[in-house]
């Protein structure tokens, strides 16, 4: 009896764990619907490089942890990375093509880690790039980081600078707070001796003590 008691508790467990699971993922596709890739051009150049990886995540800018459900990235999965003249193009198994023009992708760098998955340092490679956003009546710019893991050797780099190569997107704007917040840079005492001194008030002149005149001066040393 209390085999199956503890047999039934277990499996309501599991199952509860499981509906939560479920749960928190629709809500998180639900959430994410809007986002995407852009159409594969007709005409498009051969690849530069075509490099085999596992693909892990993709997130938003600086939140490794913070998986999002962009479409046809939803999943992890092996598959292609190819660099073409007017883009990357992503082949994940099981999703579908996902295209970022040049002119859409910021560039690349070496990570450490992404959402469920941490790897020796800088094992992973981050493809940053501004994401599509449909039906929204804002136009915004969702920057995300792609992270994949390449198969071999000498891949990651080769990634990398293939590229940084032909990203063409501009810089994220910085925020009036950033700017606010952001400390002032120290003045040298070069800077300090050149800058100009204010101009002195008639109040501030006839308040100022007057400096002796060197007969006054040499009266009184006599003395």
């Amino acid at each position: 009896m209390d085999k199956v008691i503890g047999t039934v508790v277990a499996v309501a467990i599991v199952a509860l764990v499981g509906w939560l699971m479920y749960r928190s993922w629709k809500r998180r596709t639900a959430r994410d619907e809007s986002l995407g890739s852009y159409p594969l051009p007709a005409e498009h150049g051969a690849p530069v490089i075509d490099a085999e990886v596992l693909y892990v995540a993709t997130t938003p800018l600086g939140e490794p942890l913070e998986r999002l459900a962009v479409h046809g990235l939803a999943f992890r999965g092996s598959g292609h990375v190819e660099v073409l003249p007017e883009g990357v193009l992503l082949r994940i198994a099981g999703e579908s093509l996902t295209f970022i023009p040049a002119d859409r992708l910021v560039g690349a760098q070496l990570a450490s880690y992404a959402i469920d998955r941490g790897v020796e340092p800088e094992g992973l490679v981050a493809l940053t790039w501004i994401a599509q956003e449909r039906g929204t009546v804002e136009r915004t710019e969702p920057r995300v980081d792609s992270y994949v893991r390449a198969r071999y050797p000498g891949d990651p780099a080769r990634i990398i600078q293939a590229v940084n190569d032909i990203a063409a997107a501009p810089a994220a704007p910085r925020s009036e707070q950033d700017i606010t917040a952001a400390p002032s840079a120290p003045r040298s005492e070069q800077d300090i001796a050149a800058a100009p001194s204010a101009p002195r008030s008639e109040q501030d002149i006839a308040a100022a003590p007057v400096a002796p005149r060197p007969e006054q001066e040499s009266e009184a040393s006599n003395d």
